[in-house]
């Protein structure tokens, strides 16, 4: 049985953040009431003239600096002809030739690895409307609001080996994209898109397989998920004596299999020329430096600083600079509460997890660092404890409001009498005699029980160092 090694690239349509169009004053706000946000210009009515919005230049050459590209002096715009109902020109600005970005790189982190990922190229390009399908009869509506759109196409070359490299590569893309603030990068409203481009080849072999594009991948998931049913079935046509072709499949998350759209076109079938209406694009030297001297830091540079200057584990650090609205809040907590590692295990554990559970991001909550902060130190200084800092975490995450007076409403103030915990630790040895028999017979284990009955029966507001403590006389 043949051994098969899988070969993909990525091609990453990236929405730039511009509040304008490419080449009209229309506003590219999301959501609005279709083709409400349209003009002559976009529409490519004839007699029209677009004129480019040098803010999403700006924006491509940012986005190609982040990603370690060249940037040439001059590039051009051309159109890329086909018919769609989406495309109401039946032509789309893209740039063939002579892209803004060229020869740049990434790296990724896999299995402890890591690996570098070539960028081929960025370019600029327009976006397309798009199709509704009715749910009520055999009809779509076509909403051109999107169409002209500023996007970026980031391409990647054919380095990946595995679904779980084209995942990472993704992430990190969108990471990287994120800091530098060109576009929001949210794949559930369509402005980070990713097509994958699949192929299997001999272990050993140079040669690359027939590949195919898979379209319609809307999440991190749905990238790993739609590649690795795409590798079993190039092997599969290939183990029963088949024969693949090139074309483009859909994926189809719900059923989670690809099925064909359309043979894969070439350059050629959308015979390009260059876009008569728009002057050559040149670029000066002054300008891309004062774009680079605004970068702000990128992850890798922030995780590493996290691990020299904070002390975080690199794993820490890795899971917080993913995301820049993260760092953000971490940073600014930190500023306030000098112990980063405490700051980072409420970020990785229940902040974390009360994101995914309610599906936002963190500067989509009314959590704030002063929340934090203040319940930090209340559980610093004895007014809470451990257990109870969880119940106010929920409370405040909920409703923003703020852990004293959570604390205060709820009456959660920390048990530190001694003579009211020692009561409690009565009770839990008259009521647990085989734990005491346990913990007297050598068994230390026994007494963290012990310890969790006092909580239990104290609501969590007992101290517990002092409940451990009382425990541990009385049984002697």
């Amino acid at each position: 049985m043949t051994n098969y090694e899988t070969v993909i690239g990525l091609e990453v349509h990236v929405e730039l953040a511009t509040k304008t169009k490419i080449f009209c004053s229309c506003p590219t706000e999301f959501g609005k009431e279709p083709n409400t946000h349209v003009c002559p210009v976009c529409l490519g009515f004839p007699g029209t003239l677009p004129v480019l919005n040098k803010r999403v230049v700006e924006y491509a050459i940012m986005a190609g600096l982040a990603l370690n590209c060249e940037i040439p002096r001059m590039s051009k715009f051309d159109r890329k002809n086909y018919f769609y109902p989406d495309l109401d020109k039946a032509y789309q600005v893209s740039q063939f030739d002579q892209p803004v970005a060229v020869n740049g790189y990434l790296d990724i982190d896999v299995d402890g690895q890591t690996k570098r990922i070539r960028v081929n190229r960025v370019h600029i390009e327009e976006d397309a409307g798009k199709l509704v399908h009715s749910d009520f009869g055999d009809y779509s509506l076509a909403d051109y609001n999107r169409g002209g759109v500023p996007l970026i196409e980031i391409v990647s070359e054919a380095d990946m080996r595995s679904p779980e490299e084209a995942k990472a590569y993704l992430e990190k893309l969108k990471s990287i994209i994120q800091y530098t603030g060109v576009s929001d990068v949210k794949m559930e409203e369509g402005s980070l898109r990713c097509d994958a481009n699949v192929s299997i080849m001999p272990q050993g072999s140079t040669e690359f397989g027939t590949r195919t594009e898979i379209k319609n991948m809307n999440s991190f998931r749905a990238v790993q998920r739609g590649i690795e049913y795409e590798v079993e079935r190039h092997k599969d046509v290939l183990a029963t004596g088949g024969k693949l072709i090139q074309e483009t499949r859909r994926w189809d998350e719900d059923k989670g299999v690809t099925y064909s759209m359309r043979s894969k076109e070439e350059a050629h079938d959308y015979r390009y020329f260059p876009e008569p209406d728009l002057v050559p694009v040149v670029v000066e030297e002054q300008w891309v430096e004062e774009i680079r001297s605004g970068l702000p830091e990128m992850p890798d540079e922030r995780r590493k600083r996290y691990v020299a200057e904070m002390g975080l584990p690199e794993y820490d650090a890795g899971v917080i600079t993913a995301s820049k609205s993260m760092a953000d809040f971490f940073e600014a907590a930190v500023a306030e509460y000098k112990d980063a590692k405490a700051v980072s295990n409420w970020v990785m554990g229940d902040i974390s997890r009360s994101l995914k559970a309610e599906g936002l991001e963190i500067q989509d909550t009314k959590l704030t660092p002063a929340h934090l902060v203040a319940m930090l130190k209340l559980q610093e200084d004895g007014t809470i404890s451990g257990k109870i800092a969880k119940t106010v975490f929920e409370e405040m995450f909920a409703s923003g409001k703020m852990p004293a007076d959570i604390v205060k409403e709820k009456g959660l103030v920390q048990i530190t009498d001694e003579g009211a915990i020692a009561a409690i630790v009565d009770q839990v040895i008259a009521d647990n005699p085989k734990p005491v028999d346990d913990y007297k017979s050598g068994n230390e284990k026994a007494i963290g029980f012990l310890v969790g009955q006092v909580m239990k029966l104290s609501k969590g507001k007992a101290n517990p160092g002092l409940a451990n403590k009382l425990l541990k006389e009385k049984l002697q």
